[in-house]
């Protein structure tokens, strides 16, 4: 079962690897052979073709590197992608199938061109993740898809219309920050089409749901059924609360990935994230030292791409901060667990605290019910940490939340703290996928604005524009 048949292509090869992962008749060892094999060709692959690694790996014997020994080999740091450019990629662009690149928010837009082979393969793990997901909440029954995301030079369009395509699911583009869409227009059509599962970032949860208010939309009369989320984090606490928001609707992850490193992990019921193992080699390092951290602890992601196709990255720092555990038995997915907790930059000092995005989200959301947005607010009085949570409920909704989100807030980050219920919520706060987390959810008013929190306060310009 490991590794490539002698008569049989990569490509072919994949896709048997990658059934028996998920149909569970795949070994560990088998795994393992797999990604020995593929690690080889794919050193090989950027050696010969990629300018960046021939000179990174001159004078290396890539044929005597091993998954055991990869450690040995330099980082590739987005420091890296943003100097080197074309350099990185494995090959003339032409041959590549379609051009991406990343969004240029806080730095250079880097290119991230994919082939047939990365395409195919990436969009494998997705596959199965949907036709689990559709099939607990649809049985045999297909649903109309809403695909809310950008499609420019950006992967999430068509990654998600190729995997509606394989599954036989009917989709519409019906992003609604675009100008020839809309939040008015994306509404109409959730209502005359029926479309029951929306594919959008955690934000566009709640920015679809202030919009459908403010239409005059009873949001249980609408069809959503499931939000599939990503590109940012997503806590239980936040599923949950959107739930009470949208009556009728659940909220599960769908995809954890990245313009540069393609499908890292795909979702599942549970709620999980699970590696697309066949596909990559993880490492998790403390962010500062660059050393491994113990099995289960919170460290930054490094990923060495297993599959020789456009720009294969060796040895990726990421900048994510994850927690990497074996999926349990009763996983629905297999795959190991990937807990996002945030992006390393994306950390927030307040106090004597340096807080993960995810801790404070659950300290803020915890118990809370029917939150149409949030807003962390850090400031300074005589030297002390300040912390104001903004909160926009949906009518009606408990208004006794604020003073138990101001308790677990206080005893999170040791810090006065105060919850204060708005009518209205900044619009910056629906722009985590845009730019970052920290730069659409938190505003510290101890220090100057940055490149980041500017670019996504320019997006909020262009969000409320088409609200």
């Amino acid at each position: 079962m490991s590794g490539t048949r002698e008569s049989e292509g990569f490509p072919a090869a994949h896709r048997r690897i990658t059934r028996a992962h998920y149909d569970g008749s795949l070994t560990g060892d088998e795994l393992e052979g797999w990604r020995a094999e593929r690690l080889t060709e794919v050193l090989i692959h950027v050696r010969d073709r990629s300018p960046f690694y021939r000179r990174r790996l001159a004078g290396l014997d890539v044929t005597a590197v091993t998954p055991g020994t990869l450690a040995a080999l330099p980082f590739t740091t987005k420091d890296d992608l943003r100097r080197e450019m074309y350099d990185v990629v494995s090959g003339p662009l032409s041959e590549a199938l379609i051009y991406y690149e990343t969004n240029g928010t806080t730095g250079p837009a880097t290119p991230c061109p994919r082939g047939a082979l990365d395409i195919a393969t990436s969009n494998l793990a997705v596959e199965e993740s949907w036709r689990h997901l559709i099939g607990v909440h649809f049985g045999d029954r297909s649903p109309v898809v809403g695909l809310m995301g950008p499609s420019e030079l950006y992967a999430f369009g068509d990654v998600f219309t190729d995997v509606a395509a394989s599954l036989g699911l009917c989709h519409a583009k019906i992003w609604p920050e675009s100008p020839r869409v809309g939040f008015r227009k994306a509404l109409r059509l959730i209502e005359e089409l029926g479309i029951e599962v929306i594919v959008c970032a955690p934000a566009l949860c709640l920015s679809l749901a202030a919009a459908a208010l403010s239409h005059g939309y009873d949001l249980s009369s609408l069809p959503i059924r499931l939000f599939l989320v990503l590109g940012e984090i997503c806590t239980p606490q936040f599923a949950a609360n959107v739930s009470t928001v949208w009556p009728r609707a659940v909220v599960r992850p769908a995809l954890y990935g990245s313009q540069e490193a393609l499908c890292i992990a795909t979702g599942s019921e549970a709620g999980t994230l699970h590696l697309s193992a066949p596909n990559y080699l993880p490492e998790v390092i403390d962010p500062d030292s660059g050393e491994p951290v113990a099995d289960g602890e919170p460290g930054e992601l490094v990923l060495t791409m297993l599959v020789p196709g456009s720009k294969p990255l060796i040895r990726y720092r990421t900048g994510d901060i994850v927690r990497l555990e074996p999926a349990p038995p009763s996983s629905p997915l297999p795959g190991p667990v990937v807990e996002v907790v945030g992006r390393s930059a994306d950390r927030v000092r307040v106090g004597d605290s340096l807080l993960w995005p995810a801790e404070l989200e659950r300290a803020i959301l915890g118990d809370v019910r029917g939150c149409l947005g949030y807003q962390v607010v850090i400031t300074s009085d005589r030297g002390e940490d300040v912390v104001t949570a903004r909160m926009r409920l949906v009518p009606g909704a408990p208004r006794d939340v604020a003073e138990k989100a101001a308790t677990r807030l206080a005893t999170l980050t040791g810090t006065r703290t105060e919850v204060v219920l708005e009518e209205e919520i900044d619009p910056i706060t629906h722009t985590g996928s845009y730019v970052s987390w920290k730069a659409a959810r938190v505003l510290d008013t101890r220090n100057g604005t940055d490149e980041a929190t500017r670019a996504a306060r320019e997006a909020a310009r262009r969000h409320t524009a088409v609200v």
